[in-house]
């Protein structure tokens, strides 16, 4: 697929230039609102610099959490303005949102105001109900607005991976009015996920973990005619081993996906791999008391929180030989401490793989997360995603309309206005 990207953006030129880059700054806050994993805001650093050091002035919109009824302080973007200026080395500024919207007063007032290699940045885009609106025509009016901001002569960058499955004004319209291009971090996503759609080195091993089936079920059944094998953890094994007729005690179970699970363990029975022991625990809680049980004996009083060191050891066996990995969804509850060792051990055998030449990809969200909070080097796997939801429907040969759009022609002067 044919994507201008930034390196074309830079060779034009971009001092005196405004550029709005739609970046993934959607990181995890505590009850206090401070940012526990950074690892999205210093992904999109990169673009961000280059534009700066380049003379753009940089507009940066962005989205955090999913407000409901409009602005929710405790969604706010000032703690990630804080965090963003901090690895860039220079002051971000907060737009304020108004009773117009995201793009309102204050906005545009800042916007006229910047300088070159000055950067600001939105509020929650997600504040604006236009961002997300099924309407094309509500969408288009806040997209106008956006464009608005760095008009004339302005130009769009896409670096939020993490959005481009979305059809949103500020992922997919606004590229119809703005020249547009993908960012250093949509650009290395592409590529990596063409390599794992297109030109695999085999064996082919997928690890897949994570809560729910049906947030899998689609990958499974695209990558089960690719992959030499796929290994099944997380809270989504549990109605895996239901379908094979086992109690799952008080773990989590979608029963309305028992058959489906069924019918893929049937016809997939060469390539699905199951654990065959848990970790389990009387709660769902960092103090539950960790105790093993095969797979077939987990007790009804008690919930499964992680895969077992036996199912750790097969799935290491399985990934030894591997040529390609791709990961996404961690192993179990890795939160809690009792219960961080399945994922653990599945990342180190991953590691294991990478160091003696095949190339994993993580698959960004919980896994990514999982990788930082672990300690283990991100550096020790060829790719960490920033965009689960996004790397998953790619992976199904799903368009991505963020995708899509960039590879359209160039809009013209009157398209643009």
């Amino acid at each position: 697929m044919a994507v201008p990207n930034l390196e074309d953006l830079l060779s034009e030129g971009v001092s005196g230039r405004a550029v709005l880059v739609r970046s993934d700054l959607n990181v995890p806050l505590n009850d206090t609102g401070e940012i526990t994993d950074p690892g999205r805001i210093t992904a999109s650093v990169p673009t961000l610099k280059a534009l700066l050091d380049g003379g753009a002035k940089v507009v940066v919109a962005a989205h955090l959490g999913r407000p409901k009824d409009g602005p929710d302080p405790k969604l706010s973007l000032a703690p990630v303005a804080a965090a963003l200026g901090e690895q860039l080395g220079r002051h971000v500024q907060l737009a304020g949102f108004d009773q117009t919207g995201v793009v309102g007063t204050d906005a545009l007032a800042r916007a006229e105001g910047l300088t070159d290699g000055d950067i600001m940045l939105l509020e929650n885009i997600r504040f604006d109900a236009r961002e997300t609106s099924k309407d094309d025509a509500e969408r288009l009016v806040l997209a106008k607005k956006l464009a608005e901001l760095v008009w004339p002569g302005g130009a769009f960058v896409s670096d939020g991976f993490g959005v481009v499955h979305r059809k949103q004004a500020s992922v997919y319209d606004v590229a119809t009015l703005l020249p547009h291009y993908a960012g250093t971090l949509v650009a290395d996503e592409i590529r990596v996920l063409e390599q794992l759609t297109s030109s695999t080195t085999r064996p082919y091993a997928v690890v897949l973990g994570g809560s729910k089936v049906s947030d899998k079920l689609g990958v499974i059944e695209s990558l089960a005619t690719k992959a030499d094998s796929i290994v099944i953890g997380g809270g989504m094994c549990f109605t895996f081993l239901a379908a094979e007729g086992f109690s799952v005690g008080k773990s989590l179970l979608e029963e309305d996906m028992v058959e489906t699970c069924r019918r893929l363990l049937d016809t997939y029975v060469d390539v699905l791999r199951l654990p065959m022991d848990i970790v389990v625990g009387d709660k769902f809680a960092a103090d539950a008391s960790p105790q093993t049980v095969a797979a077939d004996a987990i007790p009804d009083d008690q919930m499964g929180l992680d895969i077992g060191p036996g199912s750790v050891k097969r799935f290491a066996a399985l990934l030894s030989n591997a040529q390609t990995v791709f990961w996404n969804g961690p192993m179990g509850v890795f939160e809690f401490p009792g219960f961080a060792a399945g994922t653990r051990g599945v990342a180190e055998a991953i590691v294991a793989a990478t160091g003696k030449g095949a190339f994993s990809v993580v698959g960004g969200g919980d896994s990514a997360a999982a990788v930082r909070a672990l300690g283990i080097p991100e550096d020790d796997f060829s790719h960490i995603s920033t965009g689960g939801g996004a790397s998953l429907e790619y992976l199904e040969g799903k368009q991505l309309p963020g995708i899509e759009v960039l590879s359209r022609p160039q809009p013209s002067e009157g398209e643009q206005k």
